[in-house]
């Protein structure tokens, strides 16, 4: 009989195994947790999630179509596969928005899947508020392991909680610009780099460079500001051999370029003839983009790049403020995204102090890194770049403020019993109370006794935790970190919630609760400018040439109030004027849930929706005509695009309205406004005025490019 060897187990093998043996199932482990967690911890994420979820979803549609620009770019992408790759702002093609196309693809799926409207839009925006609220817990709760499962999951929660509660999030996250998008994946990549550390593995290393590619295909440059820190982090932190970790930064390196550069390549090799023109570059390429308008020219300033910080950084702006380190802390800014900063670089320093000498690839220590570089680079390029820069920028520093408040905490309570860990959470407290206290002094009318409520309880909170250093008062030190958390959190959760039931429209949204104006750090909903003006639900203007930016403040677009007592009458016996007035409810071919609302006339709406050629109309600049395709459904040729790029030529116009391919010309005036200020339109309008007769629509002057004199 044939015998074999009994196999010799070590106590380590054994542990091993047993440990294997008690471990759940994955399902349950998501909705369970590991056997060892205390029970309520899971189920508190997936609490949070929901009241996430609850929130930014509810009343979603009340911002309508939000930014006009991009949400006409998505109503093409959902008529057209072509418009849909491009990025293109009419469903014929002639014009791309000025950014890559990523964040549009999102949310043209999900109108193609629910059908076009303001649910359907931003549907895709609030959920990803939830998958980055889930990802900051996960990349939390992994650095903070060997802390304990309950102090790590606490942690993890508490940095989930920040990124909800932070106004900016909740501003963005309810519309329909590419940031969202940009935020979930810079989150993704940073929880990618974390699960690559224990192993050095390769495979989770180039899976964050596939989400900076597409980082890139969002926002461009923006998207790789993050980059730094996960490199940095990877270099000195895998658990493998430093040529290892060389290889896997050069297979990440090497995904990141693919993952980016794909659309950029295929837009290069399409032919130019058979493509959109694209938009904010001056000649007609992606690259342009990269290195100037979208890439060196927002830090460095430039052409169409007005007003971050002005002539050597000194200078003000409408927008984002002086160039400097306060930058981030003054005007709308400082509503947006610094309600928890102060604590975030107070628990970065803090929280490398408690770390102290542990070995440099220490989880918590790569966690501090990681989102310490996150917030410093990021933070010091918005504060100092000259180019173009609105305050809802900063919702890019909601993951790296989120994290170390987690992690930074999470150190400092689990080093309690020393006094240094005693101070740094009564500092963090305190910080967080006083600052809270000042940013709600700027809208003093606003809850009024809620800033005396936050300074109070958090400074009160702070001195109990101090206190509780005597050793017959320890427990002080937990009803104090309870007490002062719930008040810390207090000011920036109150001004997220007013800000979700705020609607939001036009370029240049902002947070805060309808009605508030704060002069000095900000203020206006309802796409005001910062500061207040314009008002909540004012109109937006500005001094900026982006997808998100006004040249001037004065455009009219299609649709506007007719002067009174003006009349006229088209070739088909159509006519405008006062007594049209201004449709109302959802625009013509896109109802469903929430429609935006119609600002064109509707003898103008009835007059596009009845042309058959390839454009509709054509206006000058981008935003006039998005906003006649959301009201007409039809595809209107955007003259100098946003920011008076050099499309068409006018040969190039003169050969389409031959062809017949361009119905109408709807003036704008002298020419000016979002992309009409160029030579080009000007010179389009021009010839137009000369050789076609007007009328007047709905108070707009149109001209019948069938017909001339």
């Amino acid at each position: 009989m044939t015998t074999y060897p009994i196999p010799v187990t070590d106590g380590r093998d054994r542990a091993h195994s047993a440990a294997r043996a008690r471990r759940r199932t994955p399902i349950a482990r998501l909705f369970l947790g590991e056997r060892d967690d205390a029970r309520w911890l899971r189920p508190a994420l997936w609490a949070l999630l929901a009241v996430t979820a609850v929130v930014y979803l509810w009343d979603l549609s009340a911002s309508g179509y939000a930014n006009s620009f991009y949400a006409a770019a998505v109503q093409a992408g959902t008529k057209s596969w072509e418009a849909f790759f491009f990025g293109s702002l009419d469903s014929s093609n002639f014009i791309t928005v000025d950014k890559p196309p990523a964040s549009l693809w999102v949310m043209v799926l999900s109108a193609r899947l629910f059908g076009f409207s303001s649910f359907s839009l931003l549907l895709p925006q609030a959920l990803m508020a939830v998958g980055s609220v889930a990802l900051v817990w996960g990349t939390v709760r992994r650095t903070l392991a060997r802390l304990g499962t309950t102090t790590a999951n606490v942690g993890a929660l508490l940095a989930g909680f920040v990124v909800a509660a932070t106004p900016a999030a909740a501003l963005m996250f309810r519309f329909d610009n590419p940031d969202a998008l940009l935020v979930l994946l810079m989150t993704a990549g940073a929880y990618c780099t974390v699960r690559a550390l224990p192993k050095g593995s390769w495979k989770w290393i180039a899976l964050a460079g596939v989400a900076l590619g597409f980082a890139f295909l969002t926002k461009m440059l923006q998207g790789l500001l993050v980059l730094p820190a996960f490199g940095l982090v990877y270099l000195l932190a895998a658990r493998t051999g430093w040529g290892r970790r060389v290889v896997g930064l050069l297979i990440a390196a090497g995904s990141l370029v693919v993952s980016a550069g794909w659309w950029v390549v295929a837009v290069w090799l399409w032919p130019a003839e058979s493509r959109p023109y694209i938009g904010g570059s001056t000649n007609n390429t992606v690259l342009d983009l990269v290195f100037g308008y979208n890439g060196l020219g927002r830090i460095f300033g430039g052409t169409g790049n007005g007003g971050g910080g002005g002539t050597g950084g000194t200078a003000g702006s409408s927008f984002g403020g002086s160039t400097g380190l306060d930058r981030l802390f003054s005007s709308e800014m400082g509503l947006e995204i610094s309600w928890l900063l102060p604590a975030a670089l107070l628990a970065l320093v803090a929280g490398l102090v408690v770390v102290g000498r542990r070995h440099v690839a220490d989880p918590a220590r790569a966690g501090l890194v990681l989102w310490g570089g996150w917030l410093l680079v990021t933070g010091l390029v918005f504060s100092y770049m000259s180019g173009t820069i609105h305050p809802y920028y900063t919702v890019a520093l909601t993951p790296a403020i989120a994290g170390l408040v987690g992690t930074g905490g999470a150190l400092l309570w689990h080093a309690r019993e020393r006094f240094l860990g005693r101070i740094g959470l009564a500092a963090l407290i305190g910080v967080t109370a006083f600052w809270g206290w000042c940013l709600l002094n700027e809208n003093p009318t606003w809850i009024p006794w809620l800033r005396w409520v936050m300074l109070f309880g958090g400074l009160l909170s702070a001195a109990a935790i101090v206190i509780g250093s005597v050793p017959t008062l320890r427990k002080l030190v937990t009803v104090g970190v309870l007490a002062g958390t719930l008040f810390g959190l207090t000011g920036t959760t109150a001004y997220a919630l007013a800000t979700t039931t705020v609607s939001h429209t036009g370029s240049i949204p902002s947070v805060g609760p309808a009605g508030s104006s704060s002069g000095g750090m900000g203020g206006g909903t309802g796409g005001g400018m910062p500061g207040g003006a314009g008002g909540p639900g004012g109109s937006t203007s500005g001094s900026e040439t982006d997808g998100t930016d006004s040249t001037d403040g004065t455009q009219q677009g299609p649709g506007g109030t007719p002067p009174e007592g003006m009349t006229g009458e088209m070739p088909d016996g159509t006519t405008g004027g006062t007594t049209e007035g201004t449709s109302e409810g959802a625009p013509s071919g896109t109802g469903g849930m929430g429609g935006g609302s119609s600002t064109t006339s509707s003898a103008l709406q009835k007059l596009l929706e009845a042309s058959d050629a390839k454009w509709a109309a054509a206006v000058n600049g981008s935003q006039s005509a998005a906003q006649l395709e959301l009201d007409t459904d039809t595809a209107v040729m955007a003259i100098g695009g946003w920011s008076s790029d050099p499309a068409p030529t006018l040969a190039e116009f003169k050969a389409d309205v031959a062809a017949g391919d361009i119905g109408y010309y709807i003036s704008s005036g002298s020419g000016g406004g979002m992309g009409g200020g160029s030579s080009t339109a000007s010179a389009i309008q021009e010839w137009v005025t000369a050789n076609y007769s007007s009328t007047t629509v709905g108070g707009q002057t149109v001209y019948d490019l069938s017909d001339p004199k």
